[in-house]
């Protein structure tokens, strides 16, 4: 986070309030609006340093939940978390094993910025399609996923096949995004299967 973010109104909330970044609130604004997470859903956060979502995660469910990140997550009581690349494929059988039955995929994860506007977002894409091919392997049959993304030229194509895997899927944007950002979440409800290409 740049220096110019540090004192804005949601970030001191999130320190007043004992949160690791001002990103919870986003999950709080998605859970307000879709009412996705429930009490008994066990859930699976990639790319979940510094740990906010799964701080939000652990208040809303009395279900399992890990967090999986290339950089270490300090310990959260009641919260599983492992150092790993989410495209690594053998963290999938791992994920199942620790949670059982995944519910719920969540994904606040983006790419480190260039300032190459387009070549950030499509690295952003590529992160996407990686955290919806994870989601394919790992969900049940009815369960939901959110991922963080970014609007440019390649968001259709990843909008779309995430539509080919869920009966809903909406975009959502949040209050406690920064001012100007091009970030934008994907809620997709009711898995129904995956193709091969996910694989």
């Amino acid at each position: 986070m740049g220096s110019q973010w540090k004192k804005d109104a949601t970030y001191l909330r999130a320190v007043r309030e004992g949160y690791r970044s001002r990103a919870a609130y986003k999950l709080k604004e998605i859970q307000e609006r879709f009412h996705l997470i429930r009490e008994t859903d066990n859930i699976l956060d990639l790319g979940a340093a510094p740990g906010s979502w799964l701080q939000v995660a652990r208040e809303t469910t009395r279900g399992r939940v890990l967090g999986i990140d290339l950089a270490p997550i300090a310990p959260l009581e009641g919260v599983t978390t492992i150092t790993g690349d989410l495209t690594d494929h053998r963290l999938r059988d791992e994920a199942r094993s620790i949670l059982g039955t995944v519910t719920i995929v969540l994904s606040d994860a983006s790419p480190k910025l260039s300032g190459n506007r387009s070549y950030d977002q499509a690295r952003a894409i590529g992160l996407g399609e990686e955290v919806l091919s994870f989601a394919c392997a790992v969900l049940k049959p009815g369960g939901h996923l959110v991922m963080k993304s970014f609007q440019g030229e390649d968001f259709s194509a990843l909008l779309a096949e995430t539509r080919q895997h869920f009966l809903s899927v909406r975009t959502f944007r949040s209050r406690a995004s920064r001012k100007g950002s091009s970030e934008i979440y994907i809620v997709a409800r009711n898995y129904v299967g995956c193709s091969g290409a996910l694989e």
